[in-house]
């Protein structure tokens, strides 16, 4: 048993996401697997009630409209869109949730960052001020 498990596994590639299997038998066939830990619902709170039809689910006679997934991957990493489906979805969240948001990290007082001499640059049409940063900001966010 644990022969068959190895060759297995040495058969198989994983890249993160994905696990295929593959093997060298006549008729044999590769197989992806998707789980689903590599989406999430989107979070906006009207996204179930926009009339597109990648939302539209389920058998004739008892239609809804679905909230979207949202695939986790590389490009969504780090921003918004890894909960949100769309601009308007995120859009829709802040709005209705703008005060809880606020309270998370209150401003009380303006962040300052210190600069050199602002000077102008008038090459090329316009003129312009060219401003530098100098030193560490006031206060870290």
């Amino acid at each position: 048993m644990v022969g068959e498990w190895q060759q297995a596994t040495q058969r198989s590639e994983y890249d993160g996401r994905y696990r295929t299997y593959s093997s060298n038998n006549r008729n044999s066939c590769n197989t992806v697997v998707v789980h689903m830990s590599d989406y999430k619902w989107c979070h906006g709170t009207n996204c179930h009630k926009s009339h597109t039809q990648d939302r539209v689910r389920g058998s004739k006679g008892s239609k809804v409209l679905r909230t979207r997934k949202v695939k986790q991957d590389a490009w969504n990493e780090k921003t918004f869109y890894k909960y949100f489906c769309s601009n308007s979805c995120y859009n829709d969240f802040a709005n209705a949730n703008i005060e809880r948001i606020r309270l998370l990290a209150p401003r009380n007082s303006p962040l300052e960052t210190p600069i050199n001499e602002p000077k102008k640059d008038s090459e090329g049409y316009y003129n312009r001020w060219v401003i530098t940063e100098r030193g560490v900001d006031t206060q870290a966010e």
